[in-house]
């Protein structure tokens, strides 16, 4: 790394008038508005940064001493918290065992909710899922910094990301350690950042994430895709995607755990004489009989035509409520029909009915299920 005096153009002992008035003149020669050229770009960061160190008298000083500065003891003495360390194995005030933290980190995780049909449930299914997340940096893949340049060495705290400093004590002087404020701990400095991603590593890109959801799903579970949520920051492991499902409500069939509910209108002829009829259901045509002698609140279950269970094997039912349907139009023969049924059938005036459980938990199946 070029000496910070040299890019200004000053000797090591020079004022900090004469650092300031060195600073200005380049400035003025070399500040993008005045002079385009990619030279004058990359001549004008390094000024800035040598002006900033420079012009700082904690930092200037820091830079002349060197990056064994700090230690109470010299450039080659021990520290105490070095000293500390051999004695008990590190922790002793957080010097150079700590050493520089690292830039990439871990991306966040993210939630999504996706919906879908409840005939996609009964044996699950493939969906693309469009996810606007942060992706890594094509420019500089995760590196942070423009084509062709690397991370440099912190010239202030030596590459280490930590300060130490002497502070006196009742037990007498004592080194402490800090983050380094020019490199902020990570003890390299990137004076050339990427264009693309503005030194972070990663940009915000929209893709598509291939999921398949697993049979049996219902509304609230959550699917773990591990590693598909955002990129860290330069370039570190990304973070989980959580999907939440929404099942969204069917005109038809409804859904009661694993099995799959419904409600069939059978005619008034068709409840007394009984009948065969095919119904459409999710996976298929389903074939249903009709009892003679059917009543209404009456359910009839199809054994395995339900949801396919999300933990375990074999499917749920499908469970069928009767409705009988009452004409309430008819010709004058069909009334004259109705008419000689019941004279020749003597049923018994309506009254009200013995209390049956079963019956009563039809109804709630029937009514408060559906």
């Amino acid at each position: 790394m070029a000496d910070h005096y040299d890019v200004l153009g000053v000797q090591k002992d020079a004022s900090d008038a004469d650092i300031k008035k060195a600073y200005r003149r380049l400035a003025r020669e070399l500040h993008p508005d005045v002079n385009p050229s990619p030279d004058a770009a990359e001549r004008f960061k390094d000024v800035t940064h040598a002006y900033d160190v420079l012009s700082d008298p904690e930092q200037r000083r820091r830079y002349d001493a060197g990056p064994q500065a700090d230690s109470p003891f010299g450039g080659g003495a021990r520290g105490f918290s070095d000293i500390f360390d051999a004695f008990f194995g590190g922790g002793g005030g957080g010097g150079r065992g700590n050493g520089p933290r690292s830039r990439a980190e871990r991306g966040q995780d993210a939630l999504l909710r996706i919906d879908v049909d409840l005939d996609e449930v009964v044996f699950g299914t493939h969906k693309d899922v469009e996810v606007d997340t942060a992706v890594l940096c094509e420019t500089c893949g995760g590196s942070c910094c423009a084509p062709g340049t690397s991370p440099q060495t912190c010239d202030i705290c030596g590459g280490t990301g930590h300060i130490q400093r002497q502070v006196r004590s009742l037990l007498g002087n004592v080194v402490t350690s800090a983050p380094c404020g020019t490199c902020r701990g990570y003890g390299t400095v990137i004076p050339n950042p990427c264009p693309t991603c503005q030194g972070q590593g990663r940009v915000r890109a929209r893709r598509t994430v291939p999921v398949d959801v697993p049979a049996g799903v219902d509304s609230g579970l959550r699917l773990q895709m591990p590693g598909q949520g955002e990129v860290g920051p330069a370039g570190g492991p990304s973070g989980d995607l959580y999907l939440e499902i929404r099942v969204r409500h069917h005109d038809v069939f409804s859904r009661d755990g694993d099995d799959l509910l419904a409600t069939l209108e059978v005619a008034m002829t068709d409840a007394v004489l009984g009948t065969t009829t095919t119904i459409d259901g999710l996976d298929g045509p389903v074939e249903l009989e009709v009892r003679p002698g059917v009543q209404s609140a009456d359910v009839l279950v199809i054994k395995d035509r339900g949801i396919t269970k999300l933990r375990g094997n074999g499917r749920g039912d499908l469970r069928v409520g009767v409705q009988v349907v009452t004409p309430t139009k008819l010709s004058h023969k069909e009334r004259q029909l109705v008419e000689q049924l019941a004279k020749s059938h003597k049923a018994a005036k309506p009254q009200l009915a013995r209390f049956q459980q079963g019956m009563f938990g039809k109804l709630r199946d029937r009514f408060f299920n559906f």
